[in-house]
């Protein structure tokens, strides 16, 4: 175990078995905190892994409900003791499952940093993070197209929006553009 500092706030990691959060996801979190705006909203943050995006966003917006979903145990465990650290268990619920499934409902934001980077490619930059939080098969964008599809699956209020980083820079798309951010990741690839 170690700790980061992300957003100005101290969180726990467990390097090799949990991304480590880095400074380039502090975009995201700035987008989002853009369009919450002080309105009371719920976000789902997908693919939380330590939890970093969630409990700043939530630090930062008082008034927001934030679900935040991871398909690793150990992730769950460590956002858990995360949420845990900054006293937001009333307001930040991690839960384990797959992209949306386990968020009850529509939400009103989603932000996610999944994985990206084909399987056939390798980065040095990431070679202490577990591969299964970096690498996806094929193009690497599957774990992307997959949560664009539930959007469209009652789980994206009308008039929400959807958050991704993406290289290291958030695209955005409100929920009547998602075929749009389709193409842009299909561009970018």
């Amino acid at each position: 175990m170690g700790t980061v500092t992300f957003n100005g706030l101290a969180l726990a990691t467990a390097p090799g078995r949990v991304m480590t959060p880095r400074e380039a996801s502090e975009q995201l979190v700035e987008a989002a905190c853009a369009r919450l705006a002080g309105r009371p909203m719920r976000v789902a943050d997908v693919g939380t892994g330590s939890g970093a995006v969630a409990i700043a966003i939530a630090s930062a917006r008082p008034n927001v409900e934030v679900w935040a979903t991871d398909i690793s145990r150990s992730a769950v465990a460590l956002a858990h003791a995360n949420v845990r650290r900054h006293g937001l268990e009333e307001r930040v619920f991690v839960r384990h499952g797959d992209l949306l499934t386990p968020v009850p409902g529509p939400v009103d934001l989603i932000v996610a940093n999944l994985p990206y980077l084909p399987k056939s490619a390798h980065d040095p930059r990431y070679d202490d993070e577990p591969a299964d939080a970096v690498y996806a098969p094929g193009d690497g964008l599957g774990p992307y197209r997959r949560l664009l599809d539930a959007c469209r699956d009652g789980k994206l209020q009308t008039g929400g929006t959807v958050l991704l980083q993406y290289r290291g820079a958030p695209f955005a798309a409100d929920c009547w553009q998602l075929e749009d951010l389709r193409s842009e990741l299909e561009n970018a690839a």
